[in-house]
């Protein structure tokens, strides 16, 4: 399989046991990171011309992308 850019553990590799752990105590927190992978996912499909998509459906998925990294951050931090 090959590296996708921006996972989670390469995004926070100092919280890597923390995201971990969180994602057992905190059904919140899971659905965050399996959201923030599915659409991580789609945009790497999309840069790699696996699935064509539009460049304003691009646009929308990495924003979407980065609102779940800042709440998925805000609640590492906490």
């Amino acid at each position: 399989m090959s590296h996708t850019p921006h996972e989670l553990a390469v995004e926070f590799p100092g919280h890597v046991a923390r995201m971990h752990a969180l994602k057992g105590a905190n059904a919140h927190f899971a659905r965050l990171c399996d959201e923030y992978h599915e659409v991580n996912r789609a945009i790497h499909r999309a840069e790699t011309r696996a699935e064509v998509v539009t460049e304003e459906h691009e646009s929308t998925l990495r924003r979407q992308r980065l609102a779940l990294k800042d709440q998925i951050a805000t609640m590492l931090e906490a």
